[in-house]
């Protein structure tokens, strides 16, 4: 188009306006939005907005799909002539002035939010995405009336931004440029609110970042939706003119005037399942149990497999891989009749040295898993894990912005790095993890958010690599309140094995040359040889994210008599090692409810309606198994979960009230006690001196002692 072209482009006022009143009027007389007006004209004024379904409209013969079309192209004048057409054929009849908010659901496509364009700009048009971040609500003005001092009355429609006045008075002869705004009943004021929406994390490509844009919500469906809300968002593109040092600017931002909002009622809504994959699904559950040769326990078959099929770059660590697998199914939560909530969710964390793949199995999880969010603690903040209170740019109004736990809703969320968390940010997950609940009290909010998401959670020991001989709450840089928030905890050591170490490097070898295969055979666009499939014939991600969405959305396990009894006895049996107060406690009433999550977990994965015995006889290994590695002392040869979930472990306690005791009976006139002689007289009594040693430069470091001159120890 040519300049002289551009010039006779037609303004809107040149524009031949087509009347569709009575088309419309054709339409809405039929079912099912002849009920639809019926109910909005027996609830009007309270209810205000007509929801019409774009695809019923589009099903009312050749006339019905023209004015589909036109919804999606002019949707402003079509709100406008349904309006007309109930007010002027009479479909509803009002005493005073008539409003109603016309709404479309079920548009016939998504726009990508990034790929919202200027030829955008006017047509109705559906986005999908999270909620990022959520405005107070509050009155905006669509119609001012100003007064000048003479009491002339001028009239200004508003819109998004700045409030427009008028240059100056209009009535004739008045000169008056300075006006008084009137409050209501004269201007009108509707409810609005902000929101930011950001694209959803599965949509995106390796290394794109998601875009967000903004969304005005007017009217009555305003606050519904909170942050961390998966919504498809119906509305109309907009623009907003900059200003650049005072001036306005050619550049103009676009933002959405919301129409409607869809939110998702079912889990993994967005993993789309065909017949075919259904048969497919069903076939791999009604695999025949096999026995583990490891630990001699019937297992079902799909189990072995999707254990198998979780990161098969990655080598060994089965027995995590394992517990991922249930972790990705978890269990069912429980709504009480008193209100409360139990979580289904299952919170595994793997603290081991570097080097063992814990990164990269985190990372395939959470890409594997739908509504999943990877994160690493040393660059988390505890607002950024939770949520956060923001003043809005635009108009200073403060906001709540999602964090990851909210933004993971229903998914996976992989905290890589939870030892470099700072300390308000280890804190502030506690309520996340059990409740599964964010509280906010900030700058005026006072919200409660969601965050039902299972925690994936990976640390390095303090000092970079275990340590033999210190014990093991000291090697942990957490708060124990926090560690006892996961159902399962895996110890990871890299010890030199020659056998295994070999497999190892071979299985690296070859993950490379399969690496380097893919690449040759892109190029000569070809099938690559897959180098795992001779080992275990894993499930392709596809289906097995497939399998995940499927299982979550249909399965919902009960127990059954024989499997509480199993999960009962094998409780009862380490809690009856304490048997004497003076025992530590083996484990706390936490364990059950980790065990009940799993078997649900396990029945839910092979599709079963019942947990059974041989669930509950799985999943006890597996909590065996960790349990073994955090809460067995082998210095005492007992159970003592205070190793983990407490500063000390109760071997350590009674070492330092021996301590305490000794240093009060050879203590002098002066308070003070030869360091020497303490350590002897304790070793005598058959507790080791190494022992002893440390928990006295322990205690001086905790401040308790100070050393003196000679090698005394004085009590602070």
């Amino acid at each position: 188009m040519n300049l002289a072209e551009a010039c006779n482009v037609p303004l809107d006022s040149d524009v031949k306006i087509v009347d569709r009143m009575d088309d419309w009027k054709q339409v809405l007389s039929r079912d099912p939005f002849k009920s639809l007006i019926s109910t909005l004209k027996r609830k009007y004024p309270k209810e205000i907005s007509l929801t019409l379904d774009y695809r019923d409209i589009q099903s009312a013969g050749k006339l019905g799909i023209e004015l589909a079309d036109e919804i999606l192209e002019k949707p402003l004048k079509v709100m406008e002539d349904i309006r007309d057409s109930l007010w002027h054929n009479r479909m509803i009849t009002t005493e005073g002035e008539f409003h109603c908010n016309v709404r479309f659901t079920h548009l016939p496509r998504k726009t990508p939010v990034r790929d919202i364009r200027a030829d955008d700009i006017g047509k109705l048009i559906s986005v999908e995405g999270i909620v990022r971040k959520a405005s107070e609500v509050r009155p905006r003005l669509t119609l001012a009336v100003f007064r000048c001092k003479a009491g002339h009355r001028n009239i200004r429609a508003q819109g998004f931004g700045p409030m427009v006045e008028p240059d100056g008075c209009q009535a004739d002869g008045c000169t008056n440029k300075k006006f008084e705004l009137l409050p209501p009943p004269h201007s009108k004021f509707i409810d609005s609110q902000r929101l930011k929406l950001q694209e959803l994390p599965e949509g995106l490509r390796g290394g794109e970042q998601p875009e967000s844009i903004d969304i005005d919500v007017l009217d009555d469906i305003c606050a519904s939706v909170t942050p961390g809300t998966r919504v498809i968002l119906n509305g109309i593109v907009k623009q907003v003119q900059r200003r650049s040092q005072g001036q306005l600017s050619t550049t103009f931002d676009i933002y959405i005037e919301c129409n409607s909002l869809e939110i998702g009622e079912t889990d993994f809504d967005e993993v789309e399942i065909r017949e075919e994959d259904e048969e497919e699904i069903k076939q791999l559950a009604a695999l025949p149990w096999i026995l583990n040769p490891d630990t001699n326990i019937p297992e079902p078959g799909v189990y072995s497999k999707i254990a198998g099929s979780i990161a098969p770059s990655i080598f060994g660590i089965t027995h995590v891989k394992r517990a991922i697998a249930l972790q990705m199914f978890s269990g069912i939560p429980k709504e009480l009749p008193d209100g409360s909530r139990i979580r289904g969710d299952v919170h595994i964390l793997m603290i081991g040295d570097p080097g063992i793949a814990k990164s990269q199995l985190i990372k395939y999880v959470t890409k594997l898993v739908p509504r999943s969010v990877y994160t690493s603690g040393k660059s988390a903040s505890a607002a950024g894990l939770t949520a956060s209170a923001v003043k809005d740019e635009f108009d200073g109004r403060w906001t709540l912005e999602a964090g990851a736990f909210v933004m993971a809703d229903k998914g996976i969320l992989g905290l890589d790095e939870i030892e470099k968390c700072d300390k308000s940010a280890q804190s502030s997950i506690h309520e996340a993890m059990e409740q599964q609940t964010i509280s906010v009290a900030k700058a005026g909010i006072t919200a409660s958010l969601q965050c039902r998401s299972s925690v994936l959670a990976a640390g390095n020991p303090a000092m970079g690599r275990f340590d033999d001989y210190s014990g093991l709450a000291e090697q942990f840089n957490m708060p124990p309140s926090l560690l006892s928030r996961f159902d399962l905890i895996y110890l990871l050591t890299d010890k030199p094995e020659k056998t295994r170490d070999e497999m190892l490097a071979w299985h690296i070898l070859n993950t490379h040359q399969y690496g380097e295969e893919l690449v040759i055979a892109k190029k000569e666009r070809r099938t690559a040889t897959d180098p795992y499939s001779g080992i275990i014939p894993g499930i392709p991600p596809v289906l097995l994210r497939k399998y995940v969405a499927y299982a979550k959305a249909n399965v919902f396990p009960k127990l059954s008599r024989e499997a509480m009894e199993k999960l009962t006895g094998y409780f009862m049996s380490i809690r009856n090692l304490a048997d004497s107060s003076d025992k530590p406690v083996p484990v706390t009433a936490r364990a059950i409810e980790a065990l009940i999550r799993l078997a649900e977990a396990a029945a839910r994965m092979e599709l079963s309606p019942v947990v059974t015995e041989d669930h509950a006889s799985l999943v006890i290994q597996i909590v065996d198994e960790s349990l073994k590695q955090v809460a067995y002392d082998p210095k005492t040869d007992t159970w003592d979960i205070d190793r983990v979930v407490s500063d000390k472990p109760k071997s350590q306690r009674d070492m330092i009230r021996a301590i305490e005791k000794r240093f009060d009976d050879l203590k002098n006139e002066n308070g003070l006690t030869s360091e020497h002689e303490l350590i002897n007289s304790l070793a005598d009594e058959g507790h080791s001196r190494i022992g002893i040693a440390n928990t006295v430069e322990k205690m001086k470091k905790e401040c308790i002692y100070t050393e003196k001159k000679g090698g005394f120890l004085k009590r602070l």
